[in-house]
């Protein structure tokens, strides 16, 4: 079965202890749409990005339930920007599903538009 599934999210970042050349943070999120449910995650990020280069990698799972199937999965994140460019890759972490979420794989497409974060996941389920 594959799908494709639409919404919103909104999240807090909670800076934690690292270190000058790594920032680290808490990620919680709450899906609204197709995917409903809460999330929870760690990121950690190098660069200087009020200047516009810098890049994230973060780790997330997320439990709730999508188009109706009730389970977890993780999400891996990784971000880059440099120059006004930038780079959002989001995958469905292989074997990380769980209960009616077993199997899963997928991506996910995220918009942000003046502070709003939209999302587009195209997933597949056996």
């Amino acid at each position: 079965m594959s799908g494709m599934a639409r919404g919103t999210f909104e999240v807090t970042i909670t800076p934690e202890t690292g270190d000058e050349a790594i920032g680290r943070f808490a990620l919680a999120k709450t899906w609204s749409g197709d995917l409903s449910g809460t999330s929870r995650g760690h990121m950690l990020s190098a660069g200087d990005p009020a200047g516009g280069r810098a890049g994230y990698v973060a780790l997330e799972v997320v439990e709730g339930v999508l188009d109706g199937h009730a389970g977890a999965f993780a999400l891996q994140q990784l971000g880059v920007m440099h120059d006004g460019d930038q780079r959002l890759d989001y995958l469905v972490v292989p074997g990380s599903g769980t209960d009616a979420l077993a199997g899963i794989a997928g991506s996910l497409e995220l918009t942000i538009d003046e502070g709003a974060h939209t999302y587009e996941l195209s997933y597949s389920l056996p």
